[in-house]
């Protein structure tokens, strides 16, 4: 295996939307989307969005909203954080083609968006965990790195599917519930 990290570059979002399509389903990310998740992630110069390539093919990346970037919205729960909301960054996603799973990639692009996070000021990272992944692998691999749980949303993603999202499990009427966690990060 030759693996290779890098920034997520707008090159990528091909390759990003059909790996995110393969593994969540039709409709979880368009080119329009991307481009504001993209934007998102860039704070002070400094991209918190990672991919990983194998042989210089696409094979997982890691979304991550810089802190004051994104919206906190009703399926967040601030007041339960311990830490300033604008001091929060979002982990949108972290992607693996099947094949590479369970190889400490998923740990790697995590620990280079909190590297990139911490340098554009964040101090913790928040991320909505998908409880259905199999054998409840989003979440436990979360908990692993360090992560603590604050709360659970039943249905997280089924307003989603009102605008053409289409869940791997559910098809278009997703009842899939997500585990917010929150990581603290560690002072240099």
């Amino acid at each position: 295996m030759n693996l290779t990290f890098r920034n997520l570059s707008r090159d990528d979002f091909d390759a990003v939307i059909a790996l995110a399509t393969q593994v969540h389903g039709e409709g979880y990310v368009d080119s329009q989307a991307l481009e504001q998740w993209f934007k998102q992630g860039i704070q002070q110069q400094i991209n918190a969005s990672y991919v990983a390539l194998n042989d210089n093919s696409l094979i997982g990346y890691r979304i991550t909203f810089s802190a004051g970037q994104w919206q906190i919205d009703d399926w967040c729960s601030p007041q339960l954080w311990g830490i300033e909301p604008q001091k929060v960054c979002y982990f949108k996603c972290n992607t693996l083609a099947e094949g590479f799973r369970g190889q400490g990639i998923g740990p790697k692009l995590l620990s280079l968006s909190i590297h990139a996070a911490q340098k554009q000021g964040a101090l913790a990272g928040i991320a909505h965990l998908w409880k259905q992944s199999p054998g409840n692998s989003a979440v436990n691999y979360f908990s692993k790195c360090g992560a603590r749980y604050i709360n659970t949303h039943l249905s997280k993603w089924n307003a989603d599917c009102q605008t053409g999202y289409i869940c791997t499990l559910c098809g278009d009427d997703c009842h899939c519930d997500a585990q917010e966690m929150l990581i603290e990060f560690a002072i240099d």
